[in-house]
């Protein structure tokens, strides 16, 4: 019966490490400490850019609401296998993203994936925006705030459309938590104080906002 008592822990300790299920956050803030990637990325918020020129200063976005941002799924897979999203290098209109993120291993990117799932804002409520196709959110994307002159989107048959300056918006719908698309769209200046993107509060009615919200985050 003890010899069994202990197989059974033994086993169990075994999967508490292997399993994705037994992450820590705590270890995942350690790891984003060692790797160094607090060089490039912040995870105290609120938000510290005060100036174009802080934001130029930048080497990276900033963290701080990474778990109302993105989504889980996503953001551990990415860690894993990291492919730009910005088109362009980070803070520049001309230059090439590299792609040279540094990967992690499936332990260290499920550990930071729940460190980084932490870190949450207030600003964004949890069950606003339903991903679904919205023929309006679409016309308003692309016609009157034709946001796809900075970012690439979904086009007809498949086809990608759209500028380099903005993150890229295909695949989005997997990427990113509905609800921040809205609450971003709604008061940008919470996460993003300096930014070249246009401000759409008091262009946009709030049921327009959520359209734009909904029609992003069906984007695949």
């Amino acid at each position: 019966m003890r010899l069994l008592l202990i197989t059974a822990v033994g086993a169990a300790l075994v999967l508490a490490t292997a399993a994705p299920g037994w992450a820590d956050g705590a270890a995942g803030k350690a790891v984003f400490t060692a790797k160094g990637c607090n060089a490039c990325h912040y995870t105290d918020g609120p938000a510290k850019e005060k100036t174009i020129d802080d934001q130029l200063a930048k080497k990276g976005p900033e963290l701080w609401y990474a778990g109302s941002k993105f989504q889980k799924a996503w953001l551990g897979a990415w860690l894993q296998d990291p492919k730009p999203v910005r088109l362009l290098k980070y803070g520049t209109l001309d230059e090439k993203n590299p792609g040279d993120h540094p990967k992690l291993t499936g332990a260290d990117a499920a550990n930071m994936t729940d460190f980084l799932m932490s870190l949450t804002s207030d600003a964004v409520k949890a069950g606003v925006v339903k991903p679904k196709k919205n023929l309006k959110g679409k016309l308003i994307f692309i016609k009157k705030m034709p946001c796809n002159g900075c970012h690439q989107s979904p086009g007809r048959k498949g086809k990608i459309t759209g500028g380099l300056s903005g993150p890229t918006l295909v695949g989005a719908g997997k990427r990113l938590n509905p609800d921040w698309i809205y609450a971003y769209l709604k008061t940008p200046s919470v996460f993003k104080p300096v930014k070249a993107m246009p401000t759409f509060a008091g262009i946009l009615k709030d049921k327009d906002t959520k359209n734009v919200a909904t029609h992003v985050a069906n984007m695949k």
